[in-house]
């Protein structure tokens, strides 16, 4: 029997989270997975813990402080599902994605193949079927699936399945950083220690991208609104922690020509036309 531990964090995005979780037990894990589902509900004030609990009364509800952010929530739920078993896999996955049937088989199978390896799967758009999220390349470009698991250097952390073997080495997301920069941290960590990652072999599910400029790199927001996004969790490229996050895998070099060219960029938005390849 294989143990995998399936791990979400939300915030007042009742409905999504709702029919994220429908499309995963819809899913149909298999006689031979037994999955346990850890959601972090990081203070919503929608319903959402209520809605989950009457609907899906197996889901381990653990609520947050309200001011976890995607990164700091996924690694409460891991802390939680590591201390509750020893499990064999580990799944992040996003509450706005709604699942292709059979995908956590799929991931399965492709670890199979690519065994003590992180395996990512891509994400689908609902109006156009191009991929919104998965792995990629050094350059930032999607590797799209082929039918064939295949390497990648960076991870959207949306559906990503990590092996015990993997945690047992790499350890979980690193709290330090609040919302973004987490999965691809982890994913760079994860091959300093000669861990490879990989695209699954094929679709995972739908998901929406969100990978809009932030206010702060838009020239029409008041200066001081661009500066209190740019320090803001949700601001993408959070000053300090995208610092931390280069110092660990670049330079110092390169963390401070970044960190004074984001505060260039605040001021002087017009100046950019493309976003940094690890904007998330």
């Amino acid at each position: 029997m294989t143990s995998i531990a399936i791990l979400l964090t939300c915030f007042n995005r009742k409905d999504k989270t709702l029919s994220c979780l429908r499309s995963l037990y819809a899913d149909q894990f298999g006689v031979n997975v037994q999955p346990a589902i850890f959601l972090v509900d990081d203070g919503s004030t929608d319903g959402t813990s209520e809605a989950v609990k009457s609907e899906f009364p197996n889901v381990n509800i653990i609520k947050g402080t309200g001011s976890l952010y995607w990164n700091r929530g996924m690694h409460l739920a891991w802390e939680t599902a590591a201390k509750l078993n020893d499990y064999d896999f580990y799944l992040w996955l996003n509450d706005d994605v709604t699942l292709h049937k059979g995908a956590i088989s799929e991931l399965l199978n492709d670890s199979s193949k690519k065994p003590d390896s992180i395996v990512c799967a891509s994400m689908q758009s609902s109006v156009d079927g191009s991929i919104t999220y998965g792995g990629k390349d050094l350059n930032g470009d999607f590797v799209v699936p082929n039918g064939n698991p295949q390497k990648i250097s960076l991870i959207n952390g949306n559906m990503v399945l990590i092996p015990k073997s993997v945690f047992k080495k790499v350890g979980m997301l690193d709290p330090i950083f609040p919302h973004s920069l987490g999965d691809f941290e982890y994913g760079m960590r994860a091959a300093k220690q000669n861990i490879e990652s990989y695209t699954a072999s094929n679709y995972g599910g739908i998901c929406d991208s969100h990978d809009t400029l932030p206010k702060w790199c838009i020239g029409s927001t008041p200066l001081a609104k661009r500066f209190k996004s740019l320090y803001s969790p949700l601001g993408r490229t959070h000053p300090y922690y995208f610092f931390i996050f280069e110092i660990r895998h670049f330079s110092l070099i390169t963390a401070i020509k970044h960190f004074i060219t984001i505060h260039i960029r605040v001021l002087f938005p017009s100046l950019w036309r493309n976003r940094s390849t690890f904007f998330k």
